[in-house]
This record gives structure tokens, sequence and C-alpha cells, in this order.
């Protein structure tokens, strides 16, 4: 059976502000454990416009919190940034809160520009080529083991419990795949974000893990517009459109309104880029005959789905027509 999770930007609407989109967080996390929804990822942005979640494990900790079953985690928190043994300490500390409940999604994004990049850093001169060790440090202080990095084998991650945060690695490149078969860790990848190389770079790691003799497990993160109409999902597809096109700008800001959407003027260059790209967008039926295929075509049984659009009540009505359309118990 396939399973449906959810993966959530925390997206700022126009005229909207953080603190709302936060609190939209929370209640789409409670809407989607009582649909039956499998796990709940926060995402990691820094200095955006568009999307308030800056810190997932403080996310993770509130929804949590307000929640009972789900799975709630991060997807990702972006490791070239951080301590590992920084990290290890927040997700102890939240399987601690939450026994069972918490996955560790890691990536090696930026999540932002390359100045706020640099803020993060702080003088920091560890860069991206140290992901590998990082990735290796973390997964020792989360299991309690000796870390490999010479002179910290005996620093513990604290507090020790008898469960651990089940670990993830993102991305969407064949890198991030190569790197999730050598850790011997489930792969997620963002087909949202490159569609294009979603077939090859989950084979990819398939056939990787075969070679390290580890049983792959995979998800993919996929964008998906569901409404009860054809033409309501066309309308708030066409507010993602657009606000794609400002993402290839630079920062894309708020998600615009159906209202922005309708009155911005689309040159034909935009509408030619508009035309190349894949969206999953439409009624019921016609979104789950092409999540399906997607499933399929990709040998994954589970997919983590995002979605955003202007109002809170579109983007709550597809998870809840993706959950009719999707036995989930």
């Amino acid at each position: 059976m396939l399973k449906l999770s959810v993966l959530d930007q925390s997206p700022i609407r126009s005229g909207g502000t953080a603190a709302e989109a936060l609190d939209e967080s929370v209640k789409l996390a409670q809407l989607t454990e009582s649909l039956g929804f499998y796990r709940y990822w926060v995402a990691e942005h820094h200095g955006s416009n568009s999307f308030a979640g800056s810190s997932p494990e403080i996310l993770i900790s509130r929804i949590a919190a307000m929640t009972q079953k789900i799975r709630v985690g991060s997807g990702g928190v972006m490791l070239p940034h951080y301590s590992p043994y920084k990290v290890a300490e927040n997700f102890n500390l939240l399987e601690t809160m939450y026994p069972g409940r918490i996955d560790l999604g890691i990536g090696r994004a930026p999540g932002s520009d390359m100045t706020t990049s640099q803020a993060l850093a702080y003088g920091s001169t560890i860069g991206i080529e140290y992901f590998p060790n990082k990735v290796a440090d973390l997964m020792a202080f989360i299991a309690g083991e000796p870390a490999v990095t010479q002179g910290l084998e005996r620093v513990e991650a604290k507090p020790r419990i008898s469960s651990k945060a089940e670990m993830w690695m993102l991305g969407s490149s064949e890198q991030s795949a190569l790197y999730a078969a050598k850790f011997k860790l489930p792969y997620s990848f963002a087909h949202f974000i490159a569609p294009d190389q979603s077939q090859h770079c989950v084979s990819l790691y398939h056939e990787s893990c075969k070679q390290v003799g580890f049983e792959p497990r995979a998800n993919l993160g996929v964008f998906v517009l569901c409404s009860d109409t054809e033409k309501r999902a066309n309308e708030l597809k066409l507010c993602r459109d657009l606000w794609r096109l400002r993402f290839e700008k630079g920062d894309p800001g708020p998600c615009p309104s159906i209202e922005e959407a309708k009155n911005h003027v689309f040159t034909d260059a935009e509408k030619s880029r508009l035309a190349q790209r894949k969206s999953i967008a439409g009624t019921p039926a016609k979104v789950k005959k092409e999540l399906e295929a997607i499933a399929e075509s990709h040998g994954v049984d589970e997919l983590v789905i995002v979605t955003i659009c202007h109002q809170f009540e579109d983007r709550a009505r597809s998870y809840e027509l993706l959950a009719e359309a999707f036995p989930m118990t």
C-alpha cells in the first residue's frame, strides 16, 4: 500500500505573516495526522521572505507536542552549517521527549544565499567537502558510538536513551544518492526540485545499495495541488507558476494570491518555461493516477507531499482529498 507523508515548508502567503505560517504548520500537522498521513517533515530555510521555517528542531518540538502519533522530523537539517554533535544532542532530546516518533533528515544544500550561509558559518572554514565526515560523526553520536574524527572518540551526545531518531539522507542529485548508499541510510529524493533527475538518482541509490549490502529504502518528495474541480486546481497552479518564475529571478517573496497570478501578464518566454515544467495538479482521480505512476516507476512505497497555495483552506483541502483517494488505514 502506498504511504503518503507531508513536507511542510511553512509558506508565507501574500498579505500574511510568518507567525500565521507557523500556526498553519501546526494546524496542518494535526489535520494530516487525523487523516492518516504517515510522517510530517518540516524544512529549513534562512533569510527567506517565502518560508518561515528557519529552525526545524524548534518547530518539530512544537508540532510533536500538538500531535499524538504521526512521525515528525526534519526535511531537512542542512548539516554543512552545523556541528554534528549539536545536531545529535538536539535530536536525542527530541527523541527523549517524543520516543519512537522523530526523524532526522539531513541535506547538503545551503537553504539560503551565500551571504547568509557565511553568517551561519560565522568564520568557520569547514566547507562542504567535510560533509561526509560530519555525516559519519553524526551517525556515531546518535548511535552512542565513538566519533570517527580524531580526538572526539570519547565525546558522548546526551541524553542517552534506548531508542534513536531515524536518519534519512535528503537530496536532489547523484551525489546525495551515493552518500545515502555509502552510509546505509534511507534516501528521500526531492522530485519537486529535480523531477527530470529523480528516476536516475533513485535507481543509482538502489544499485549502490546492492554494492554495499544494504536493503534500499527510498521515498519521493512530490509537489501536488489537488482540488475538487479542475478549474480550481488550475487557479492554484497559476499561483505556483508565478512564484516559481519569481524564484528563478531571486527571492520570490510570499506566495501570490489567485488574483495576483491572474493579473500577471506572462511573457512568451515565461509561458514557454511553464509549458516545459511538469506539474501534478487536478482533481483527486487525475492526481491519484499520476502519483501511483510516479511511485511505480521509481519503485517507492512512500510519497512525501508538498502543497503550497495562497489560502490555507485550499492547502488543507488538497490533503483531505488525497486522503480520500488513498486508503491510509
